[in-house]
């Protein structure tokens, strides 16, 4: 773990963990990768801090070698997983492209709450995940990574993010140290 501190003012942005994207094959179970986000979002809400819930509805027009294919896609693919426990007081973002910044005015609304710093999951981590932690990294934002949190559909692709991008662009930790974080956060206001 190289996470040192959590900001005061802290949001958890959980990446494209919906129907569509939990229905494929993964590096890691899902299952797993599910309960440490839902305990994220569980612990940030009780802290009162931001939680962040990004899907994805579609992606960015633009010419590229490898074919993307989508396949037949159900009427609820976008539709973010039930572990989440999706609340009021969420931030939701729809996007378009890699990164949960680009045309979502997603900076904005984080900038109005005061938010200096990021926690990222979710599906995938060299694409969704990645592309958001080097957004908010070039936006100034402190970026930490909950890298049990996340996984990717190829098993290579995530340990790359992890071992060489990641720690050039932020923090990472465990869920439970990130929980652990939280609560001496707290417990420090306390004092």
């Amino acid at each position: 773990m190289t996470l040192s501190t959590l900001d005061a003012r802290c949001a958890l942005v959980v990446i494209d963990l919906q129907k569509g994207i939990l229905s494929r094959p993964t590096a890691h179970p899902v299952g797993g990768v599910l309960a440490h986000a839902a305990a994220l979002t569980a612990a940030w809400r009780q802290h009162g801090s931001p939680v962040v819930l990004v899907n994805v509805a579609g992606g960015a027009p633009g010419r590229t070698e490898q074919a993307r294919s989508f396949g037949d896609l159900p009427p609820d693919w976008t539709e973010l997983a039930e572990a989440l426990g999706v609340h009021p007081g969420d931030i939701r973002v729809t996007k378009h492209t890699w990164g949960a910044f680009t045309g979502t005015g997603l900076d904005a609304r984080l900038r109005a709450l005061g938010v200096t710093q990021i926690v990222l999951a979710g599906i995938a981590t060299s694409i969704g995940v990645e592309s958001t932690a080097r957004q908010a990294h070039e936006l100034g934002y402190n970026v930490a990574l909950a890298t049990d949190a996340m996984t990717d559909l190829s098993l290579e692709a995530h340990e790359n993010s992890v071992a060489r991008i990641f720690p050039r662009l932020g923090e990472t930790g465990s869920t439970a140290e990130f929980l652990a974080k939280l609560d001496q956060r707290a417990n420090a206001g306390r004092s």
